[in-house]
């Protein structure tokens, strides 16, 4: 396939990336009254779990499940939770706008977390980058330091925990099946988020109106994982990535329609600088020698 074919068939992907990512959004708000944050996790993930043991039987796939590194996935699995947590509670908390523009940050966080996990040496480039991404917070949160809004706090939480996740995949995905880190990641959120949602309050269970919306949010989060590695796998991040920024405004319009959540030109201001940080990281990237390149799995 040539170049440019690789490139528009990414921008293709992409886009089923942004629709389920925005579809998985609007199904936790259309929700949030009836479940839970971790019964929301924990149905979402039976759900995947399921899908992905479906699509490996149907494919002849199954022997790609590996058992060998239970303990890397167990604590990768462990800070993704986490982030979802975050990530879905912040979704009933604040506008949705402003949670995808706060977990757009989840790259700066690689930038300051690399050269800890994966040894890659913290140039000016990348500080000036990391700067940039932290002045766009502050513009997006406008935070009340004497009286901090817990959803900003969460949605910033979940940025840290997707780019420590995002670094431990880079490690775990080094002669490991992403079948079956989409196995692992599917059945331990599921037993985490079953025990979770067993000791924090009373089990709600699917009913008649919530289930189809659970079903949406399950489908939408193998997808969207599946579009973007798709992506990835065709073009370079420094294509994917400024495709991937278009969920800010979409979201800010299905927001403001649906939710009727105001617009504020700060979010696209801060939203302006984070991407700003984000492609100056990409340039630099493009630009460094082929062998010391990290690339997405």
């Amino acid at each position: 396939m040539s170049t440019p074919h690789r490139t528009l068939a990414a921008a293709l992907w992409m886009t089923g990336a942004i629709a389920a990512f925005t579809a998985m959004a609007i199904a936790t708000r259309q929700i949030k009254g009836v479940h839970d944050t971790f019964e929301i996790l924990a149905y979402r993930s039976m759900i995947g779990w399921v899908l992905v043991v479906g699509i490996a039987a149907a494919l002849g796939r199954l022997t790609d499940i590996r058992t060998d590194r239970l303990p890397s996935h167990l604590v990768r699995n462990v800070f993704h939770f986490t982030g979802q947590s975050l990530w879905f509670w912040a979704i009933t908390m604040i506008p949705l706008a402003q949670v995808f523009a706060l977990e757009f940050t989840s790259p700066i966080w690689v930038i300051l977390l690399s050269p800890l996990v994966l040894g890659e040496t913290l140039t000016r480039r990348k500080l000036v980058a990391a700067a940039l991404g932290f002045a766009g917070v502050l513009i997006v949160a406008r935070p009340d330091f004497g009286h901090v809004e817990p959803g900003v706090l969460a949605a910033a939480g979940a940025a840290f925990f997707f780019a420590s996740t995002n670094l431990m995949t880079k490690l775990l995905t080094k002669g490991e099946p992403i079948l079956s880190i989409l196995f692992w990641l599917t059945l331990m959120q599921a037993v985490f988020g079953t025990l979770a949602m067993t000791l924090f309050g009373t089990v709600t269970l699917p009913t008649l109106s919530t289930l189809p919306w659970l079903v949406l949010i399950g489908i939408s989060g193998i997808t969207a994982h599946f579009s973007l590695t798709k992506a990835l796998s065709l073009a370079p991040a420094s294509t994917v990535v400024p495709v991937d920024f278009a969920r800010l405004p979409i979201i800010a319009v299905v927001g403001a329609m649906f939710y009727k959540e105001p617009i504020q030109p700060s979010l696209f201001a801060g939203a302006a600088l984070i991407f700003l940080g984000i492609w100056i990281t990409l340039r630099g990237g493009a630009s460094a020698p082929q062998g010391r390149r990290v690339t997405n799995p």
